[in-house]
């Protein structure tokens, strides 16, 4: 399990992962996706906290959240407050109260760069029900923020605007297969929960955070004798 952010800075981008507990479906019926979104819209209404991009799945989601300068800890609170209403909700609807997790633990989250690198994960997010193959074509499936701006949903209030300029025929670059060195980075990064974007980035990043040991090469260096 990635460690937990120390000191989570405002105005940096991070995406947050969570799944379900022994990877079990939580999200079947379209009533299971509308009240976990309206959990997600009202967390986002409570705290500093913006939402760039999401796609939620039937055993996990994904979140694109940017705290606002001078909140960062606004961060874990919100997704205290999301989980936990969405862990007693889940269960007071079905009359489980008390029955066990729901989710794996504690959420994932590693901080990205506001460039190039950021697009690769907006992409790997909104993509993740053509991986899934659960729909041929990202703008089909309902519970993404790529069909929510595609439709024009009035709650499209909740979404944020992107720090860089959405590249053109983004949905192609959505549903085109993304190379798997990208693919690789990012689920390196959900693993471990160190920063993704350029190398002096992530260093400096690291270090801002308390995340320097996520960046450290795994194992132990072979000791050479004299």
């Amino acid at each position: 399990m990635p460690r937990p952010l120390r000191n989570p800075v405002g105005g940096v981008i991070y995406h947050v992962l969570n799944r379900a507990n022994a990877r079990v479906p939580i999200l079947e019926s379209e009533k299971d996706f509308l009240a976990f979104e309206k959990v997600l819209f009202e967390a986002l209404a409570r705290f500093a906290v913006k939402l760039l991009a999401y796609c939620l799945m039937p055993n996990h989601w994904h979140l694109i959240l940017r705290p606002d300068e001078g909140h960062g800890q606004d961060l874990p609170a919100f997704m205290r407050w999301l989980t936990s209403t969405h862990v007693r909700r889940w269960h007071k609807y079905r009359g489980t109260d008390g029955m066990g997790h729901l989710y794996q633990g504690r959420y994932r989250s590693f901080p990205v760069q506001t460039d190039q690198y950021f697009l690769n994960v907006c992409r790997y997010v909104e993509a993740n029900s053509v991986r899934a193959r659960l729909v041929k074509c990202a703008s089909e499936w309902q519970w993404s923020s790529l069909w929510r701006r595609l439709q024009g949903e009035p709650a499209t209030d909740i979404l944020t605007d992107w720090p860089l300029e959405m590249p053109d025929g983004w949905l192609q670059i959505v549903n085109a297969r993304q190379c798997e060195e990208e693919l690789r980075a990012i689920r390196q990064c959900v693993g471990r929960g160190s920063p993704y974007g350029e190398s002096e980035w992530i260093e400096s990043t690291a270090r801002e955070l308390g995340l320097e040991s996520t960046v450290k090469p795994i194992g132990h260096p072979i000791s050479q004798k004299l």
